[in-house]
Parts: structure tokens; C-alpha cells; sequence
């Protein structure tokens, strides 16, 4: 498992004991609603979560950090094998305190770095829905242009960007 040092932040696996700060983060309220939706507790599915995340670290060397600042856990950002596109996104999700600060655009570059340049691969996609333009903000800072629409885990329109190795290298 890798970590990261960015110029302001901390990017490191999350670890089960990460699971109440993690689901305090990712069911927020305004967090969730660019989310697929999750019921109960949201311990049980943020423990669940963090576990996948390990289980990609192991098989594939890649999966979204805990993105920390001053030890705190302030959200999660990363790659993400999806397999549904036989594709690794990149993805980003703060705490509403943390919105507006630059940082998802400073791991999102992170990120794409590390799966450019370390992993070597060829492309790499970010999703959202479409009326979600905060995101899509930071998708065209990163270098990542709109392609199309898709269907994901029961959203039936979500804005498709993407950016391959060759440009994210030229830039």
C-alpha cells in the first residue's frame, strides 16, 4: 500500500479503525447525494468500503486513500478499478468543511500521477452526475475532457471525462 504526500495533505489506505471517521465523511448528507445511496447504519457500509479498498490494494496496487489534513480525515480520494467499464477512475470525495480549498483538485493530480506514471496506465475516467459542476470543475483542472454519458449503479445519466497516459504525460 502506497503513501502520498501532497503539498498540503496526507493520502494513506484507510484502516479499520478509520471506519467511524470515514462514515461520518461519506454519508454526510451533502456528500451523499453524489453517491450511490447506502441504508443503516453507515458504519457497517463505511467498514465494508474500507475493507474492498484494502482488497484492491492487495490485487491491484491501487485503490482511493483517506485524504488527511493536520491528522485528520477530511475524505477520500484515489483510483478505482470499476469493472463495469474495464477502467480505473479517478475519484474524490470531501467533507463539506473541506470544500472550496483546492483539495480534490490537489489529489485528483495526485492520483492521476500516481496511475500515470507508476502504474503506467493507458487511461483513466471520472464520473459524475451531471448537475454536480463542482466536480466536473475539477475533472476539466485535472486535464480530463467530457466524452459521454453513461448508466452506473442505478444512476441512469452520469457526464463520462477522461484522459489518456500519452496526454496526461505531454501536458
Amino acid at each position: 500500500m502506497t503513501l502520498l504526500q501532497t503539498e498540503r495533505l496526507t493520502l494513506r489506505p484507510l484502516v479499520p479503525a478509520d471506519a467511524d471517521s470515514y462514515a461520518a465523511m461519506r454519508y454526510h448528507p451533502e456528500v451523499a447525494r453524489w453517491l450511490p445511496p447506502a441504508s443503516g447504519d453507515p458504519t457497517d457500509p463505511a467498514r465494508a468500503t474500507i475493507e474492498r479498498f484494502a482488497a484492491a490494494w492487495r490485487d491491484r496496487h491501487h485503490a482511493p486513500w483517506g485524504v488527511f489534513r493536520d491528522g485528520r480525515l477530511i475524505g477520500h480520494a484515489g483510483l478505482n478499478y470499476v469493472p463495469e467499464f474495464e477502467r480505473t477512475e479517478v475519484l474524490w470525495a470531501l467533507h463539506p468543511d473541506a470544500w472550496g480549498k483546492g483539495y480534490a483538485t490537489e489529489v485528483a493530480r495526485a492520483a492521476l500521477a500516481y496511475g500515470f506514471e507508476t502504474l503506467e496506465l493507458d487511461l483513466i475516467f471520472a464520473i459524475t452526475l451531471p448537475d454536480n459542476l463542482a466536480s466536473q470543475a475539477v475533472m476539466k483542472r485535472i486535464g480530463l475532457t467530457y466524452r459521454r454519458r453513461v448508466e452506473y449503479k442505478g444512476f441512469k445519466d452520469v457526464v463520462w471525462f477522461d484522459i489518456d497516459r500519452a496526454s496526461w504525460l505531454a501536458r
